[in-house]
């Protein structure tokens, strides 16, 4: 009489390996949608955190299958390992940003100049569903950023209003920053002027100093429209959205002429909820560096 031996086979690892499957093509899914679809930021966190619960499902009936194929040699060992491969991207992706909640500080809105940030030209306003938040950036908000970011700064260039301006917009189109309204340009297009020779005005300078001038209307005092910022100031306001997830972020940039140099600072808000992981601070450093690239040799100390 033969006896025929036949391996158990373990559910749980076959379980895990279609549970793993399901969240890592729901995770790609959420992603795609939410960086080139639809998708709002509540919605992807709410979709992306179920994938993720349901990978870590899987990842625990992995973790019993291995077992019980080294107790009793049951059947699942690749199935196992299959469900720990597929787990690794939404846990992973979870488990980054957990670290950077807890590492970073809870800001959504960090700045260059804690004392006098730039100011927005169109407040942004967006509905943020469950991830409510204060609307005021407080001064101990700033003085949190100040300790969490002592190096996160404006730049000083030497160089003319006009130059830096082209180098602003110059490096926001290629880092990603999509220009929606500007402000204060008037001073940048009299430099701009000047520097263009008018043929026609050169040949008749000599006839218009010998006739007599015309009295006009004198301008109105004030514009009709308040000016946002110092009177010397040109603001540039956009939107920038992280490489990958694509999640968005509200930024102003601040030039300012000061004694033959030009100041730059910046600013950034994310959308939604009250903690940007860190991404805020780090999207304003890259800027900079890419800027101080762009308009390097006019640098100041």
């Amino acid at each position: 009489m033969t006896i025929q031996y036949e391996r158990p086979v373990s559910h749980a690892a076959h379980w895990a390996r279609r549970l793993a499957l399901f969240s890592c093509l729901l995770f790609i899914a959420v992603v795609l949608s939410h960086r080139f679809g639809p998708l709002t930021t509540p919605h992807f966190l709410v979709l992306a955190g179920f994938a993720a619960a349901m990978a870590g499902l899987a990842l625990l009936l992995a973790a019993f299958g291995l077992v019980r194929l080294w107790q009793i040699g049951a059947r699942g060992g690749k199935a196992s390992f299959m469900a720990l491969l597929l787990s690794l991207l939404p846990l992973g992706v979870a488990g980054a940003a957990a670290y950077s909640y807890f590492y970073n500080p809870a800001l959504y809105d960090v700045t260059t100049d804690a004392a006098m940030p730039p100011p927005w030209l169109a407040v942004p306003a967006v509905q943020q569903d469950w991830l409510p938040r204060s609307s005021v950036v407080t001064q101990r908000d700033r003085e949190v950023q100040l300790e969490a970011y002592p190096g996160l700064s404006g730049r000083r260039y030497e160089g003319a209003l006009d130059r830096v301006y082209q180098g602003v917009r110059k490096v926001a189109t290629a880092y990603g920053i999509t220009i929606t309204v500007e402000d204060g340009l008037d001073n940048i297009l009299a430099d701009l002027e000047d520097l263009v020779v008018d043929p026609a005005k050169t040949a008749r300078s000599a006839e218009l100093a010998s006739e007599v001038p015309i009295p006009e209307a004198r301008p109105l005092e004030t514009p009709l429209t308040p000016r946002i910022g110092g009177p010397g100031d040109v603001l540039l306001q956009g939107e920038w959205r992280s490489p990958v997830f694509g999640f968005r972020f509200d930024v102003v940039i601040r030039l300012r002429e000061e004694a033959e140099t030009t100041l730059v600072d910046m600013r950034a808000a994310s959308r939604y909820g009250s903690h940007d992981l860190g991404m805020g601070a780090r999207m304003v450093e890259g800027y900079l560096k890419a800027l101080d690239a762009e308009l390097l040799g006019i640098a100041g100390d």
